[in-house]
């Protein structure tokens, strides 16, 4: 009788876990969420401040913070100071969804803002989701990460939509009839622009090779590229191996056009390179320091000069605009679904990089720029469109 009585309690508990299993993987969420403090308002910071991509998260970070500054300094939201929550999710996935655990459990955030990259926002999502408490990424561009993710919103154009301007651009603009294409096959960023070139290029891709992460030497795959007969190569990668590639490409006497996403945003970028190498150059930038800018803009650009001494990337200024997005939704919310709610509803929104609108999957579609880059240096930026 004990025996059986044991048997049928572990089978029991086994349903119960299966069941909380069940709950966790269907993506069901605590409703009301975390409730807003009569006091402050708190924002989480989920950025790769260390770690492979922290040009990245280092620049959102200070974006990020530039913005609750203001803020706080105008009388915050409703009367309440933000009070940030930093964490570094050492730009690895397992610790963005452990960093947004801690944010909405133990420090009981109302919204978060970060991760900075696609792979690290999903590994951070179902977790806020459960926690009933909004995720803002400012650059996460993998195509369809907001699918069936009622908590999830994007600061920035997708994947895609990089992938169609770069083939419009080195068709229409560099001439190009035959590119190299060169990806970064670990990432699902560099993936998608690839995928999307791929499918709206007409002209002839005559190699389409590939590196990941971490990568460091690329003669073998550049000696195949350099007896090629191609007009440019298509670049889509992030800066610390796309700037070694740009290096050793020059360095073998490749000069033609190299064109990337905004994955190459950034000093760190032309730190790779250098300077001497990092010419005919051409990358998508959400944000434009080289070009007429709105008075908003013209603000957050001096200000951010005056606190870091250094002009903002694209990041930076996604993340100044995510941070002023949440706090526009947080204005009369009693917790973090109403803030999620409002969030949903944004329509032109006039931020630093244009205005913002969700749509029904919470994807926005921004202004973006092509840059021109010669010995380190961006000379030019143009609107461009898919």
């Amino acid at each position: 009788m004990k025996k059986k009585f044991a048997l049928s309690f572990v089978a029991l508990a086994s349903v119960a876990l299966l069941a909380a299993c069940g709950e966790v993987k269907s993506g069901a969420s605590n409703a009301a969420g975390n409730s807003v403090d009569e006091k402050t308002i708190k924002i989480g910071f989920n950025f790769e401040e260390t770690g492979a991509v922290a040009a990245y998260g280092t620049s959102e970070q200070k974006g990020a913070q530039l913005a609750v500054d203001e803020i706080n300094a105008a009388g915050g939201i409703d009367g309440k100071q933000i009070e940030v929550v930093d964490k570094d999710n050492k730009s690895e996935t397992a610790e963005a969804a452990s960093v947004t655990t801690n944010l909405v459990t133990q420090s009981k955030v109302s919204a978060i803002v970060g991760p900075a990259t696609s792979g690290a926002t999903a590994a951070a999502v179902a977790n806020a989701t459960k926690a009933g408490v909004p995720l803002i990424s400012p650059s996460a561009t993998q195509d369809g990460l907001t699918k069936g993710q009622d908590y999830l919103f994007i600061g920035t154009f997708q994947d895609s939509f990089q992938g169609k301007i770069i083939s419009n651009y080195v068709t229409n603009k560099l001439n190009a009839k035959k590119v190299v294409l060169y990806t970064d096959n670990s990432s699902d960023y560099a993936k998608g622009i690839a995928k999307s070139f791929r499918d709206s290029f007409s002209g002839e891709i005559v190699a389409d090779e590939t590196f990941v992460s971490g990568d460091t030497d690329f003669q073998a795959a550049l000696t195949k590229i350099k007896d090629k007969d191609f007009d440019a190569i298509v670049l889509p990668g992030y800066y610390t191996e796309a700037g070694k590639i740009v290096n050793q490409a020059r360095g073998m006497g490749i000069d033609k056009p190299i064109i990337g996403g905004d994955g190459f945003n950034g000093e760190e970028f032309v730190q790779q390179a250098t300077a001497e190498r990092a010419s005919n150059i051409y990358f998508i930038s959400g944000f434009s320091t080289t070009v007429e800018v709105s008075a908003k803009a013209k603000a957050f650009l001096e200000a951010y000069r005056a606190k870091y001494n250094e002009d903002p990337s694209t990041f930076a200024a996604l993340a100044y605009d995510s941070v002023h997005l949440v706090a526009n939704a947080a204005k009369g919310a009693k917790n973090s679904g109403e803030i999620k709610d409002n969030l949903a509803k944004t329509k032109d929104f006039e931020g630093v990089t244009g205005q913002t609108s969700f749509d029904a999957d919470h994807n926005t579609v921004k202004t973006a720029y092509m840059m021109t880059m010669n010995n380190g240096k961006v000379e030019a930026a143009e609107v461009v469109k898919p």
